[in-house]
């Protein structure tokens, strides 16, 4: 039975091949570049995909929660780190997970690490997150102080261990020039490793950004890349040029449900609830929250006339169609959208079909 024939609902597809073919080329990149993929797994936020990963030489992950640190133990990690300004509320839940998993979190104040160190019961590691322009998170990258405090504090303890510091140049998704994006982080990591090298000879730097280290070829001397999106991509990664449409892995399979041809729009079952709401809108104002692909037995196919997802609500999404499609839908088919973010899509439908019909995990999911 074809996996087309077990959709009559929303449902994720994900292509094996083309994921895997995206997993396969990022650690390739890594390795001409003497650098470690630590693939950040807020996008896949599963165990079959981390399955996949392994075959590619990866062996530490990256999560963006507590909540899916736990999701992702006991996999055979060798560490997992949580790239988030760590809460110091979920400290019990850190010492359940460190008993039997090698972990490490992200630090940026001091009050965090000093109850760290008086409440951690089993080693963990620990990076120090930096800001050199992002502007959402992390110390800044001359404030010496700080990073000087946290490290003292860290001193006090024999559980907490500094692996080195995180830089996420979140602003190459927004800002045009990435190279010049990408001299700023350089710079700044291998500042801080010249300057804490001598007393933490051990430390690594570590960058996680897909626009960036999709496009980039000279990372200079930093050790790790740690981007996510790269397992799947999607519309807003295509739209920055860190992909082609065709390195897209997901779309969404979504029912039509209505026809309007005075309006060359189509009604279909498929919104917010499943896509979320990203959206890329273009010079002329107009928005597109997914474009249209057709779906046959062996996956999908980019058309070379447009449809765009115009508006979404809760459950509804209305495309604007092109002439070819209009000449050839009619209500009760499938199409395909591909989504603008693939690592909200992901978490809103909790699961995937690969294109031959078998479902793969997510930590959102039933399945989990």
């Amino acid at each position: 039975m074809s996996y087309l024939d077990q959709i009559t609902s929303p449902t994720l597809l994900l292509d094996e091949n083309i994921c895997r073919a995206n997993i396969k080329k990022m650690a390739e990149k890594a390795a001409r570049n003497n650098m470690k993929l630590v693939p950040h797994f807020k996008t896949a936020q599963s165990h079959e995909i981390g399955n996949w990963a392994k075959d590619y030489g990866i062996t530490e992950v990256t999560a963006s929660s507590i909540k899916m640190a736990e999701y992702l133990s006991g996999q055979g990690w060798e560490n997992i780190h949580i790239a988030f300004p760590f809460n110091p509320l979920e400290i019990p839940k850190l010492n359940k997970i460190a008993a039997n998993q090698s972990i490490s979190v992200q630090l940026i104040n001091a009050k965090t690490a000093k109850m760290l160190v008086d409440q951690l019961e089993h080693p963990i590691g620990f990076f120090i997150e930096i800001d050199a322009g992002y502007g959402r998170t992390g110390v800044e990258v001359s404030d010496f102080g700080l990073i000087e405090e946290i490290l003292l504090i860290a001193k006090k303890s024999d559980k907490l261990n500094f692996k080195g510091f995180y830089l996420h140049p979140g602003h190459t998704y927004y800002m045009p020039d990435i190279p010049a994006i990408y001299e700023q982080s350089r710079n700044a990591l291998s500042m801080l490793k010249n300057k804490y090298s001598t007393e933490y000879p051990k430390l690594v730097t570590r960058i996680g950004d897909t626009p960036g280290c999709a496009v980039m070829e000279d990372f200079g001397d930093i050790d790790e890349m740690g981007p996510g999106n790269f397992v799947f991509y999607d519309l807003m990664q295509a739209a920055l040029g860190g992909c082609d449409k065709e390195d897209i892995a997901v779309c969404l399979a979504v029912p039509v449900v209505d026809i309007k041809k005075d309006r060359k729009e189509i009604l279909i079952h498929g919104g917010g609830v499943h896509l979320a709401k990203d959206v890329l809108v273009d010079e002329n104002g107009v928005k597109n929250f997914g474009e249209v692909v057709y779906l046959n037995e062996h996956g999908w196919t980019i058309p070379e006339s447009r449809s765009f997802l115009k508006s979404i609500s809760q459950e509804h999404g209305i495309i604007k169609a092109s002439d070819e499609l209009m000449a050839n839908i009619k209500v009760g088919d499938i199409l395909g959208i591909l989504p603008v973010h693939s690592c909200m899509t992901a978490d809103a439908m909790g699961e995937y079909m690969t294109l031959d019909g078998k479902k793969v995990d997510h930590a959102e999911g039933i399945a989990h």
